[in-house]
C-alpha cells in the first residue's frame, strides 16, 4: 500500500516511483480546482529559511493557507539557532507546536538531525545535496506539456548541483532519459549519480554524463540548466562563468540540437546573459513560468499527503 501519512521527504531517493505518481496525480487534481479541500484545517506548518527564497516561501506559504493550515514562516536568525541553540534543541521543542516542518538549509545534515530529533514530518525545501520538492514540480511541467514522462529525453547543462543530483534521480525513478553535460570539476554528487543508476535499472531509463552540450541537447524534449553561481559561491563567480560561458550557456543555437518543440526549463531566479539568453527563457519555448507556478501546486499536493 503506497502511503505518505507522516513521512518525511528529505530527498526523492526515499519515495517509490508508485510515490512519486501519487504525488504528481494529487498535485494535478488540485492544480484544477479553483478551490481546494481544506485537508489542512487546524495544522500548523512550521516553514523555516536560513537560505532566503522567492518561489519556496511563497509557495508553501500559500499552499498551507489554501489548504486551510497556518504556516509560520522561521527565519534562522530570528530563532534561538542564529543565537547557537542546535538543531535537534529547536526540533524538539517545534515538534511540541507544529504538525509539519519545511527547511530551506545549506546543509543536508542538518535536515537529518531535524528529522531525527521531531516526530512531526519534515520536507526539504532545498539544501547542498538535493531539491525534492523542484523536481516534483519539473516532473508535472513535464507531464503538461509532454502528456507522459517514461520515454522522454532531458537534457541538464550547467552546474552539477543539488538541483541537477534530484534531476537524475526524479528522472530515474520515473523513466525519463536524462543526459547531463558540465565541465570536469562540476559534477554531480557521485552517491546521487549512483542512486539514479540504480533506480534506472528498475525504471528503463537511461543516464549519461558527459562534457559536450550538444551531445547531451540532441533529440532532447526539455533542456534544463540552473545558475552558474549559487548561493555561497559568490567568491568563485569570475571563474565559474569562465568555466561555463560561453560553452555551457543555453541559447538558440544550442536549443536548435533538442527535438522541434523541445521545451526550456530553469529553477529561477535566472541569470540572463550567463545559463541562459534572454531570446530562449523568454522564447516561445520557455515553460517556466508555469514550472514555477507548479512548485504552488506539487506543495499542495506533498501537504495533503503526509498531512
Amino acid at each position: 500500500m503506497v502511503g505518505l501519512k507522516g513521512r518525511d521527504i528529505l530527498s526523492l531517493v526515499e519515495l517509490s516511483p508508485r510515490e512519486i505518481d501519487l504525488i504528481l496525480r494529487r498535485a494535478s487534481i488540485l492544480s484544477r480546482r479553483k478551490r481546494v479541500p481544506q485537508e489542512l484545517r487546524g495544522k500548523t506548518v512550521a516553514l523555516i529559511f536560513q537560505k532566503p527564497s522567492t518561489r519556496t516561501r511563497v509557495s508553501f506559504e500559500t499552499a498551507v493557507a489554501q489548504l486551510g493550515g497556518h504556516p509560520i514562516y522561521l527565519s534562522w536568525n530570528e530563532m534561538q539557532l542564529g543565537r547557537g541553540e542546535t538543531i535537534s534543541d529547536t526540533a524538539k521543542v517545534l515538534d511540541r507546536y507544529v504538525d509539519a516542518i519545511m527547511a530551506r538549509v545549506y546543509l543536508h545534515e542538518d535536515l537529518v538531525s531535524l528529522s531525527e530529533n521531531a516526530e512531526a514530518p519534515v520536507v526539504n525545501g532545498l539544501s547542498d545535496k538535493h531539491h525534492p520538492c523542484q523536481i516534483l514540480a519539473d516532473l508535472l511541467t513535464l507531464i503538461q506539456y509532454k502528456k507522459r514522462l517514461k520515454g522522454l529525453k532531458l537534457a541538464y547543462v550547467g552546474d552539477g548541483n543539488n538541483v541537477c543530483n534530484s534531476l537524475l534521480i526524479g528522472c530515474a525513478k520515473t523513466g525519463v532519459d536524462i543526459g547531463v553535460a558540465r565541465p570536469l570539476g562540476y559534477g554531480p554528487d557521485p552517491e546521487a549519480v549512483k542512486q539514479a543508476e540504480e533506480a534506472a535499472e528498475m525504471s528503463g531509463a537511461s543516464i549519461s554524463i558527459m562534457e559536450d552540450p550538444e551531445e547531451a541537447v540532441k533529440a532532447a524534449d526539455a533542456i534544463y540548466t540552473d545558475t552558474f553561481v549559487s548561493m555561497g559561491m559568490e567568491k568563485d563567480r569570475a571563474t565559474r562563468l569562465s568555466t561555463f560561458i560561453p560553452k555551457y550557456q543555453v541559447n538558440r543555437e544550442l536549443l536548435a540540437h533538442a527535438k522541434p518543440g523541445a521545451i526550456f526549463l530553469h529553477c529561477l531566479p535566472a541569470h540572463r546573459g550567463e545559463e541562459v539568453t534572454e531570446d530562449v527563457i523568454d522564447g516561445p519555448q520557455s515553460a517556466v513560468w508555469d514550472e514555477a507556478e507548479n512548485r504552488l501546486h506539487t506543495a499542495r499536493g506533498l501537504f495533503s499527503l503526509i498531512l
